[in-house]
């Protein structure tokens, strides 16, 4: 399948990333000489997606601002400003503006090397709406920069998703890009609530299903965490 839409989330607060983002939305902190967005934005268009959904509501004239200097991909800004509508919330509100097509929902905190990647094409061939209402990238704790947390997911033989629930640990962790579609969504409310929210019922309906990333994954969510992935990438090459 070609996926040529994406929803970029890009509203959030970055309270993690402080004094960082004291005047600056976290999308636009520079990691690798180029900003968050443009670090997803710039895979995004090497593998064939021509149109982004950004929602902003934070230092939103800033976002909005920098997206524009964008031209070679159709960027339509789903506004937030009233009220944060979370990862889910956010979705939801911008189904008008993503269309009835299979279509990419990504974190901008989260980046990889970008030269040659292939990330979201491999994403959107391993996708099949018949048997999955979402198909989420996950990345293996043991490969994996700033993420600091036990992990979020056990993979089945078959691709299915199981939440780590009560274990102390799982062995996969949520990568920040899943696909999805509008006619699995329609249902839910335009208010502010997590995707964990859709992709609970997903999986108990047996229809939540990864897929293991192979490029090292970087959570860029506090300033640590930036000064790691800065690191890791100047060790890779400056056009990476």
């Amino acid at each position: 399948m070609k996926i040529t839409t994406a929803m970029l989330l890009a509203a959030g607060l970055g309270t993690r990333m402080k004094p960082l983002t004291d005047n600056l939305p976290k999308p636009l902190i520079e990691v690798g000489g180029r900003t968050l967005v443009d670090r997803v934005l710039d895979k995004l268009v090497a593998q064939g997606v021509t149109r982004a959904v950004v929602n902003v509501h934070y230092l939103a004239d800033k976002m909005i601002a920098h997206l524009k200097t964008r031209k070679d991909i159709e960027i339509v800004i789903s506004d937030e400003r009233a009220v944060l509508l979370e990862t889910g919330g956010g979705v939801i509100q911008a189904l008008p503006l993503l269309g009835s097509d299979p279509f990419f929902v990504i974190n901008t905190d989260v980046t990889w090397a970008t030269p040659g990647d292939t990330t979201f094409a491999k994403m959107a061939e391993a996708y099949d709406p018949n048997e999955m209402d979402a198909l989420l990238l996950v990345a293996e704790m043991g490969a994996t920069l700033g993420f600091r947390g036990p992990g979020d997911f056990f993979l089945g033989h078959d691709g299915q998703l199981q939440r780590r629930g009560d274990k102390p640990s799982a062995p996969y962790v949520f990568a920040g890009t899943h696909i999805t579609h509008a006619g699995v969504l329609r249902d839910y409310e335009i208010k502010p609530f997590s995707a964990n929210v859709y992709w609970n019922a997903m999986g108990r309906a047996g229809r939540l299903y990864g897929t293991v990333m192979s490029p090292f994954w970087m959570h860029v969510g506090d300033p640590a965490g930036r000064d790691e992935a800065e690191a890791r990438l100047k060790t890779i090459g400056p056009d990476s």
